[in-house]
């Protein structure tokens, strides 16, 4: 049984990390069949770990029990921002201000905003095609951004609340990262937010968080009606405004 379970838990990984990142697209098919050849796996874990996406939001369940990566539409796009509006603001600016009675909060924001200048300094000296390719390295510090947060937040309830949106948001982060005009924007919004954070500004953090966040869905917003191919049909566009 253990052992079933830890490989429920190989699969499962790799299937989210897949969904994630966008090599598993919106609308595709997972068979049980196909993906335990692929992963080495019986039907049990990979049946599992399809049903725990399932309950994240990442897999929905067609008729007659097919199972399909979770669509992307514009409606859930804005709610999912409205939501997070909501919450990671007032969890920055909580951030920022226990930093100030306690400088060890700080510490691994001052380190974040130490890799993204060192970042700039080299994405600013690469042409446009390399520029697009060092996408891994910003997003890394996005990354790291986000966990540090939940790390640092002091209520756990509004901490886990976010944590557990990530596996929403990370998918997002590829689409909205979508060149290197996105990433410049991206990288100025981080340092803004880190630079209010290792300063104890919490309402200048607040701010640059909901002003990353503005922009973020902005730039989802114009990926998705921009009708990206490569999304194909199953990234869906509502027309409501």
């Amino acid at each position: 049984m253990a052992r079933a379970t830890g490989k429920s838990e190989a699969v499962y990984e790799r299937l989210k990390g897949d969904i994630e990142s966008l090599r598993l697209r919106p609308g595709a098919r997972l068979s049980e069949v196909q993906l335990g050849e692929e992963l080495g796996a019986s039907r049990t874990p990979v049946r599992e770990a399809i049903r725990r996406l399932a309950r994240e939001g990442l897999v929905d369940f067609a008729p007659g029990e097919v199972a399909r990566v979770a669509a992307i539409s514009l409606g859930g796009v804005r709610a999912l921002f409205e939501f997070r509006m909501l919450l990671e603001p007032e969890a920055v600016a909580s951030v920022a201000a226990a930093g100030v009675a306690d400088g060890r909060v700080l510490v691994p924001f001052g380190e974040l905003l130490a890799r993204l200048e060192e970042f700039d300094e080299s994405f600013r000296a690469l042409d446009a095609a390399d520029q697009a390719r060092s996408y891994q390295d910003l997003y890394d510090i996005s990354e790291g951004f986000d966990r540090a947060v939940i790390t640092a937040c002091r209520n756990p309830y509004l901490a886990r609340t976010i944590g557990d949106l990530r596996s929403q948001t990370v998918r997002l982060r590829h689409l909205s990262h979508s060149g290197p005009r996105r990433m410049r924007t991206s990288l100025e919004e981080h340092r803004a937010m880190l630079q209010a954070i290792t300063q104890g500004d919490a309402q200048a953090a607040e701010a640059a968080c909901r002003h990353h966040l503005a922009q973020t869905l902005q730039a989802l917003i114009d990926s998705l009606t921009g009708q990206d191919l490569a999304m194909g049909a199953h990234v869906q566009v509502d027309v409501a405004r």
